[in-house]
Order: C-alpha cells, then structure tokens, then sequence
C-alpha cells in the first residue's frame, strides 16, 4: 500500500482543494481557486473561504486533521473493521496515519467529501441476510474473527459510531442498519425505532425510519441517510469537527450547542428545532449526547442543525448527560431548559409549553424504558 503525503478533496466532480502531510504529523489543507470563486467554508470557524494553507494547531484531538476531514473516518465500529482488513493485508494500523486512512475511506465516508487517490483494499462481494451479518457482527466483538471480513468491511467499514451497523439499500435509497452490540440487550432496535416515532411526535425533525424483521430479535433498526439525497450527497460536519474538540470528552454544554447554531444559522426556527432536541434528550434519558451526536448540514446555500440522530436510552460517563444542561449532567429537569432557553433568548413561555409538551408524549410513549 502506498504511502501518500498528500491528498485531493473533491465534491462531487468539484476539486475542493488539497491536503498534504506536514511537520509534527499535522496535515495541512488548502482551498482550490476555484472552489474559493464558486464554494462555500467547510467550517466557517477554523476554515475559512480564503486563500492560504490552513494548519491544524495541534495533533489532538483528530490525530493531525481538522475536524472536518475526520468526521470522514469511520469510528468505533468502523475502524475495527478496517484495522482489520490492514491486518489481514500485513499491514499494521497504526503505522498507518490519517491521511492514509482517508484514502482507505476514499467516497464511501458519510457527508459529502471524497479523497483522491484511493487505496484499494481488496475484497470479494458477498450476499449474506441481515440475520446472518447480525451474527458476522457480533463474531466480530467475541473472537476479533470473522468468515465474512469482506462483507461487514464493505458495508461498514466507513461508518461512525461504537454499534455494529451496514450501509444498505431499501427502495433504491441509501439506508443505515445498525446490530446489537455486544452490551445491548437483543432487542435494541425496536427500541431505538420507538425512539424515533417518539421523537418525531414530539416536532423534532428526524429521517425515515424503519423496524426490519429479523428472526433472530424483534427487528433491526433502520435510517434513512440524510447526507444523501436521490444520489446527491450533500455536506455535513458534526458540532466535535465544527469547535475542532473531542467528543470523547464531556466538555459541553447546550448554551455553547445554542450558541454555535445561532453563529452558524442565524435562524430561531433553528434554535428551536435544538431546544427540541435538549428536552427530549433530557425527559426520554438520552445522555450520550456527545459532540458527535449533532451535526450541522449546508444545504439550500445555507448551514442548519441535520436531522436529530442516536437516540434511544443511554448513559454518558458516570450516568451523566455527555452535554450539560445549565451545568447539569446528572438531573436536569424544566429549570435547567429554561435557563439555557432564556439565555438564547428563545421566548420563555413558547420555551416552557415545548418542554411541557415533549414531557408528556415521552411518558405515554416511552414510560416502559423509563421506568
């Protein structure tokens, strides 16, 4: 495998511009002219449109990178499958950096970027069941083996996230399956397909959802992705890339996520969509609500919030919120809501109804997980 120093970031059939190796392992990006004439900032806030050669201002948190162009990476899952597949080639993995690892994800990363040149790892098609891919993946967190490598690395090998979890095609679209892993309880998908009937009852924005059967569990929960649409992949960076921080360490809070959205949109319907999001997670117990569980999309020529995604039942560390609310990790309620809606300056009484209503359908549609 070749061993690149530098890279070309496209957008569709657009040269966005180029990344390549620089001292101290970090990789340098610089705009194209022509993406400068016509594009748009892949992040306003560490990269903006102008000319120049952008550096990182240190190798953590994204291992040399800026944020932007690891949210490419797979992670958790991902990277378990693809360290694998460079062991089975005779290559150690951590001899390969970023920006390699990059060509390995090539166009298969989630969002709209796509690397060039690509490393080609070699791999056979395989035509398994879910059921069958559901036991491939949970093969995979007992033994680190798997008879179908081949399968799971090229259905998820460039996926996010700790859960086992395919790119997949239902009706011509562009789907995500995600498995149990290997601390879930077995029927982890019809919860979090709950979840997002729950959710959306509660006015927050999400994508198409589906509970697939399965004879192994009462189904597998099903997304639709929103960085496609109808072939079209269309650019997104999570709030981690976006303030350049780790979401493996809490170190958030929702005055900063309200603040960001409102840097970044300039639009209280935005605003909204957010606080929706901050009740549910608080009244519905969704406490892995890390920086990489929000991101934001440019679509329309305008940035806004993505739809909202990972909910179900979770604990961060210690039980906390990942994400504080008004400080408050272990037992926020409505006083902390209205505190960091107040300090947003979202309507108080719009802001209280919201926290109330969402309140409410979470215990009559989600009382059993809550109990």
């Amino acid at each position: 495998m070749n061993n690149y120093k530098a890279l070309k970031v496209y957008l569709g059939d657009k040269k966005v511009g180029t990344l390549a190796l620089a001292n101290n392992h970090l990789v340098a990006f610089e705009y194209d002219d022509g993406w400068i004439s016509g594009g748009f900032s892949l992040n306003p806030i560490s990269l903006p449109l102008e000319k120049g050669v952008f550096l990182p201002k240190k190798y953590e948190p994204f291992d040399g990178l800026f944020g932007v162009f690891s949210d490419s990476l797979p992670d958790g899952w991902g990277r378990l499958l693809v360290d694998r597949m460079l062991r089975r080639e005779k290559i150690e993995p951590a001899k390969v950096d970023a920006l390699n690892r990059l060509a390995i994800v090539a166009s298969s990363g989630m969002g709209a970027l796509t690397y060039r040149p690509e490393h080609d790892l070699e791999r056979e098609n395989s035509d398994l069941t879910l059921d069958q891919l559901a036991l491939e993946c949970q093969k995979m967190f007992e033994t680190n083996q798997s008879e179908n490598l081949d399968a799971l690395f090229q259905m998820g090998g460039s996926s996010g996230g700790a859960k086992p979890k395919i790119f997949y095609e239902i009706d011509g679209e562009e789907w995500i399956v995600k498995f149990p892993s290997s601390i879930d309880q077995i029927n982890i998908g019809e919860q979090e397909y709950e979840y997002s009937l729950c959710a959306k009852r509660c006015g927050i924005e999400m994508p198409e959802t589906r509970l697939l059967d399965s004879g192994l569990n009462t189904g597998y929960f099903a997304v639709k992705r929103f960085d496609r649409n109808n072939g079209r992949r269309i650019h997104m960076a999570s709030v981690s890339a976006l303030l350049e921080t780790s979401h493996r360490i809490p170190n958030l809070d929702y005055h900063i996520l309200m603040q960001l959205t409102m840097k970044m949109t300039r639009d209280y319907d935005e605003i909204e969509k957010l606080y929706r999001q901050m009740c549910f997670n608080v009244y519905a117990h969704n406490r892995d609500d890390h920086s990489k569980n929000f991101s934001l999309i440019y679509s329309g020529n305008r940035w806004k919030l993505s739809p909202a995604y990972d909910l179900t039942y979770s604990n961060s560390i210690g039980g906390e919120h990942a994400t504080t609310v008004d400080g408050n990790g272990r037992d926020p309620g409505k006083k902390e809501l209205l505190a960091v809606a107040g300090q947003i300056k979202f309507d108080r009484e719009k802001a209280k109804n919201i926290a109330e209503e969402v309140e409410e359908i979470v215990k009559a549609d989600l009382g059993k997980y809550l109990k």
